[in-house]
This record gives structure tokens, sequence and C-alpha cells, in this order.
């Protein structure tokens, strides 16, 4: 765990880093979301459990925290789940029934403290509306976004997520050069499959994402990203198709691989 930091208003990040062999750290990143009923946005990594709900709960008593959603069901977004579950009784999960499902491998949850939403679904908690839609770029089924109208945040799970040599709160600290490196590295190795989709397909997913116009974008593997930079990382993800697939160690120019095969099969 790094030290907590806000990323706007009543918005606090509890953050952390993965290290990625030959490539740099990853962030690894939960959102609270204060107001009139708090919401946490992922909750951690197991190896952070103890220092991860020790800083949730210095920022937000147990017994006020509401609602706890889910982006997808990785260990990185799920660590400190049912332990917060346990000391915040009023709180309820929000999630997909795929990551649901998923989740209940490990974990058993309560029923009745599950919302279960998808792609399009809209609820409001307290004086926020939310909107539930699906990242461009994802490694589970059950992954979703959320929009947060009252702010114009947008909590984009693993996508636009990035891989940099050090962790900084602001891309704005980050270097330009090396933010989308592994900005291209990241988004590509958590969707081999964009390698082999239609690329107006892919964009028509990023065109809904954009006319959103969120003022702030929160990866859970990213800095902060407002303004005109929210921008820049949509023109970014709209190229993610025409990048050759990425695989741990090489980059791999598909229409190559395939070339060579159709050349070696004739």
């Amino acid at each position: 765990m790094l030290e907590t930091y806000t990323a706007g208003p009543e918005l606090h990040v509890l953050p952390s880093e993965l290290p990625i062999p030959d490539l740099g750290l990853q962030p690894v990143n939960a959102y609270l979301l204060r107001g009139e009923e708090p919401m946490l946005v992922d909750s951690g990594m197991p190896v952070d459990r103890a220092a991860f709900e020790e800083a949730l709960w210095s920022l937000v008593d147990p017994e006020d925290l509401r609602w706890v959603a889910i982006t997808h069901d990785d260990r990185d977004h799920t660590g400190s789940l049912t332990r917060i579950l346990d000391r915040a009784p009023g709180a309820k999960v929000i999630t997909n029934a795929i990551s649901l499902t998923r989740l209940s491998e490990e974990f058993r949850i309560p029923r009745e403290r599950v919302v279960t939403v998808n792609p399009g679904s809209r609820m409001s908690i307290g004086d926020r509306r939310l909107t539930f839609l699906r990242p461009p770029t994802f490694d589970s089924p059950g992954t979703l976004a959320l929009f947060d109208h009252k702010d114009g945040t947008l909590f984009s799970s693993d996508s636009f997520g990035t891989v940099l040599p050090k962790t900084v709160q602001h891309i704005g600290d980050a270097q330009v050069k090396e933010f989308f490196e592994g900005f291209d590295i990241l988004n590509r190795a958590i969707s081999p499959w964009t390698a082999l989709v239609a690329d107006q397909k892919f964009h028509r997913t990023v065109r809904g994402v954009s006319s959103l116009s969120a003022a702030r974008l929160l990866s859970a593997h990213g800095p902060t990203v407002e303004g005109a930079m929210v921008d820049a990382l949509m023109e970014a993800m709209s190229r993610i198709p025409s990048l050759p697939q990425w695989l741990p160690g090489a980059d791999i120019d598909l229409e190559a691989v395939l070339d060579a095969h159709g050349a070696s099969s004739a």
C-alpha cells in the first residue's frame, strides 16, 4: 500500500502497485466515493489486506459505508471484500451477475447483500446517480465501468491503465512517452482479443464512452486523468486494435504470423 490521496471532491484513492517483470510498476487503485451513501470501488489486493483495511477505515466509519462496487472478480479488485462486508453491516455489493458467480467460487456473499447490474443499468445512491457500462478493454466477461453523473467521474476498471517506471498520482506527473508506452502494453495485455476485433466495432465502444464527456477518468491501474487528457486517452484507446498483439517478451505482428502460416501451408 501507498499513502492515500484525494482525486476530487469527496473522492479518495487507496493506491498500491504491482511489479511487472521487465516492464515496471502497475498501479493498483481502489476508490472511496463519499457523500450521502459512501461507496467503495473495488477492494484492493490480498497482499495488502491489513494495510488496505486500516487505510479504508481511517477514511470512513464501517457503519457509514453503504456500497462496495466490484468492477470485476480479479484478485486485485477483491482482496478485502468479505472482511469489509463483515465490518460494514449496512454495505451491499454492486457487481455483474457473471462476476458474482465467479466470486462465489471463493467467497460466500449473502444474496440479500448484492445488487446485480449490467452495462446500461442505472441506479441512484443517495445524492449520486450512476450509469454502468462496458469499458473498451477488459479481461473478465463481468467487467463494468461506473460513471458518476454528479462529478463527471468515470471509474474505468482495468481499462485505460498503464505500466510505469514509477507510479504517480496524476498523469501530469508522468513522462508522456512512458505513460503511453505503458498504456499500449497494458490495454493489449489485458485484452489480447483486440488484435482480432473489427476496428469499427471497437471504435463504436470508445465513442460511447467518450460521449459521457467525463471530467475525470480513474482507472484501477493508472493515475488520475482530467480535462483534455481524458480525450487524449480516448484517442489512444481507439488505436489499440491497429497495434500488433502483445505477449510477454515480444510484440507479435499478427498479420506477419498469418502470412507466414499461409506460406508454409501452401
